[in-house]
């Protein structure tokens, strides 16, 4: 379905500007590592990879979709430095932050000795005068700009990695990628010394010299002192942004401080009181008071989702962001439901945590325990007009013929390779893919769809002569990543799946009965099972923006 550049804009989010930007940032030092690469074959094969890069990236469009993507995810680097008020984040975090902030170190220095210098200064500098350089002149600065474009490689590998964790298929794909991250910077650390080695050689030669060194490549001393200007003038313009960031936070405790705290009060009776702006995530962390959250508070995982106390159903709280107003929307929050690290309360209230966490500490908890974000499918599976059954019969003989038609669906879902998760009422949720990939997963739930008919059908006739109506079901099937652990208190915490994707599979589930059909199959199912899903239709779930493509099988 293709977008208007309006409806794209109002779906823009912090997130995706930055999942943007900083994929083209990776693509960029991609290109660069790959071109360093080539020096494992010969310094021409350099030059000509050079040409290829610069075609990409110094033609108008690439120069703006470069500068603006290096803007926007450096001004987001520092908000992110700006944002968090307590710096309780998880290690990987921290190292993408700390990583993050030094790649402008790399960049700055490159654009100004490159680009700059050909735009101001018409030096036409190629492998030969920046190997020259970083080889012979300054090994030191050549061991810095080899340190920085490595940091700069790792930083967006972890981003990637925090990206593409969720996405079906990254489990077959991960080694891959791994191998990937792995190998790229080795073949170009490789590639550099080759090189390097190379000019050290003909740097020996006085005639190469004085061609590859002349004026017009590497520049006369008072261009070369020009370029050196700039270069300090914007190193330590960025030093001042991040020491005014450091600087702003401490201006906002101050403020924070003069304009008074606000108390939030949890179910146990424990209050607390934080500086007016401060989420709630980050109060319960402050003050020691688990409080779940999968995600580490950015805003996708729903699991430190709260109901708020304070008269008015949350109607008084500052207005939920797009990123959050997203996720309440795919979760069908009801008023006076917020995520707790998305919401800044400026007035007192009091929060009920939907999701009691484990009472174990997070490195002794195993995955399943503390809950872990993952690729599912999730299937609900529902009898219908149960309660005219319980109406025409004796309570022993509806429980009776419940417990044979769970009994059959729950056959089904083993035989098929899934594993019946929760019994309600009258049907189940069913989860398949938690012990394979997610290919197989997927394939396993599509057979489960058809065992389940099969099996049903032989119950219905076993009953036949007994039941005098045929047991009629409804299947919602869908995929995508979930959060799966042990849900509940300390005294009976159980096993489930939580998230949008056991949403809209429970809500598919309910459409079978106005769109006439035994099941409906999201297309996210058939993608993840690779095969091809015929005659898909466009449906519109009820607390979801966005519409999706199903599949009906079957007919009543």
């Amino acid at each position: 379905m293709w977008l208007t550049p309006f409806t794209a804009f109002r779906r823009l989010t912090l997130r995706r500007v930055r999942l943007g930007s900083g994929l083209v940032v990776f693509g960029y030092v991609l290109t660069h590592l790959l071109n360093h690469a080539l020096g494992n074959v010969s310094l021409s094969a350099m030059d000509a990879g050079l040409d290829v890069a610069s075609a990409i990236w110094l033609n108008p469009f690439g120069l703006v979709l470069l500068y603006a993507a290096l803007t926007a995810h450096l001004l987001l680097g520092l908000y992110a430095l700006y944002e968090r008020r307590f710096f309780q984040w998880r290690a990987s975090e921290l190292l993408q932050l700390i990583l993050g902030l030094a790649v402008p170190l790399l960049l700055i220095t490159h654009v100004v000795g490159t680009r700059i210098a050909f735009s101001t200064e018409g030096l036409e500098k190629g492998y030969a005068q920046e190997l020259y350089v970083f080889w012979v002149a300054s090994p030191a600065n050549g061991l810095m700009q080899s340190a920085l474009l490595i940091v700069a490689w790792v930083h967006g590998c972890l981003g990637l990695f925090f990206w593409l964790r969720l996405k079906p298929g990254f489990a077959t794909a991960s080694p891959w990628l791994l191998a990937g991250a792995v190998l790229v910077p080795i073949l170009a650390l490789l590639g550099f010394v080759q090189g390097g080695r190379s000019i050290a050689l003909l740097a020996q030669d006085p005639s190469w010299r004085a061609e590859a060194l002349a004026p017009i490549h590497v520049g006369q001393a008072d261009q070369i002192a020009r370029l050196r200007a700039i270069r300090d003038a914007l190193l330590t313009s960025y030093g001042s942004a991040i020491a005014l960031v450091i600087a702003a936070r401490g201006l906002r405790t101050l403020l924070e401080v003069r304009h008074g705290t606000i108390r939030i009060s949890y179910p146990d009776g424990r209050a607390v009181r934080v500086p007016r702006g401060t989420n709630v995530l980050e109060a319960s962390r402050r003050h020691n008071i688990p409080h779940a959250s999968v995600c580490g508070g950015r805003g996708r995982c729903s699991t430190c989702r709260v109901r708020v106390f304070d008269g008015e159903d949350g109607r008084g709280l500052p207005a939920p962001s797009k990123a959050e107003q997203a996720v309440l929307d795919r979760i069908g929050a009801t008023p006076g439901i917020r995520l707790a690290c998305q919401l800044n309360p400026t007035h007192d209230l009091a929060i009920t945590p939907l999701f009691p966490p484990r009472q174990l500490p997070a490195r002794r908890a195993e995955p399943a325990q503390a809950g872990e974000e993952r690729f599912i499918v999730a299937m609900f599976v529902d009898l219908r007009d149960s309660t005219r059954l319980a109406e025409e019969r004796l309570p022993y003989d509806t429980v009776f013929i419940i417990n044979r038609f769970l009994g059959a669906v729950g056959d089904a879902v083993r035989e098929a390779g899934g594993s019946v998760n929760q019994l309600l009422g009258d049907g189940m949720l069913a989860l398949f893919g938690l012990q394979t990939d997610p290919e197989t997963g997927a394939q396993q739930a599509l057979r489960g769809v058809d065992l389940i008919t099969n099996h049903v059908a032989g119950l219905n006739r076993l009953l036949a002569a007994d039941l005098g109506q045929t047991l009629r079901y409804g299947i919602g099937l869908h995929a995508g990543a979930a959060i799966v652990g042990e849900v509940g208190d300390h005294a009976d915490a159980r096993f489930t799946a939580l998230g949008d994707t056991v949403n809209v599979a429970s809500r598919l589930e309910g459409m079978t009965k106005s769109l006439g059909c035994v099941a409906l199959v999201s297309e996210a199912v058939y993608a993840a099972a690779k095969v091809d899903a015929p005659s898909l239709q466009e449906v519109v779930l009820q607390g979801r923006s966005e519409s999706l493509m199903v599949r009906r099988v079957g007919r009543r």
